[in-house]
């Protein structure tokens, strides 16, 4: 049984020296083809990546990973998987462009997730949305709270794109500040605007507790209504 830690197997696995001459060689020969096969696939290549993009990458760098450092693979055959993985990622693209039905079901729809100001509750659970990263994007654009926010995308590419409300038709909404946000609470302590911090509804309450009438929670934090500054 081989001992651990068996350098000259750990460093080159019995392979002499030489051969990383040739791993050299390999690695030069597959990123020069690389670069100019992903120099035909298009500019697609170097956008955003969407869910089939990132699916190219991953193929494409099993492909290309092999031939270049084992040598019981030979260059050959890592060249025409390469190529054949570029050229169905082109084909595809061309169908996507040509055919609707297709485009939405290998790269999905954008997703409507913020409606004046809340969360719709349908789409926020089909995407498994993790909320403090949604509200670290609207930070970002500089959102203090979800009544100033008209209408937001889950985009394809995981992006948010986010249409503001004119300042005159800000209203109280959740606050996704975090200092503001983790003073929720399903205790309510006095008359005032208050925002679920599940869907974000909002809306005057007088009571000691309540439950949001669109997804059912109880937890609540004081609402704002300050004006976005950009």
């Amino acid at each position: 049984m081989d001992e651990i830690f068996e350098w000259p197997r750990v460093l080159m696995n019995e392979l002499p020296y030489n051969f990383l001459f040739e791993v050299i060689f390999r690695a030069a020969v597959m990123f020069v083809m690389l670069l100019m096969l992903l120099r035909f696939a298009g500019k697609r290549g170097v956008k955003q990546l969407s869910i089939f993009e990132m699916v190219f990458i991953i193929a494409l760098g099993s492909a290309v990973g092999d031939p270049m450092l084992y040598d019981n693979v030979g260059l050959l055959p890592g060249i025409i998987v390469v190529i054949v993985v570029i050229g169905l990622y082109r084909l595809i693209t061309i169908l996507v462009a040509k055919f609707k039905p297709l485009e939405h079901f290998i790269e999905g729809k954008p997703k409507l997730m913020i409606q004046n100001g809340e969360f719709l509750v349908d789409n926020l659970n089909k995407e498994n949305l993790a909320q403090d990263e949604f509200f670290s994007e609207l930070r970002l654009k500089s959102v203090e709270h979800l009544g100033q926010v008209k209408h937001s995308y889950l985009e394809t590419t995981g992006e948010v794109s986010t249409f503001f409300k004119a300042d005159e038709d800000v209203g109280y909404g959740l606050p996704i500040l975090p200092e503001l946000f983790n003073k929720a609470s399903k205790q309510i302590s006095g008359k005032a605007h208050y925002s679920c911090t599940f869907c974000g509804h909002t809306e005057l309450i007088n009571a000691k507790s309540h439950t949001c009438e669109d997804c059912g929670k109880e937890e609540w934090v004081q609402s704002i209504n300050t004006i976005r500054i950009s």
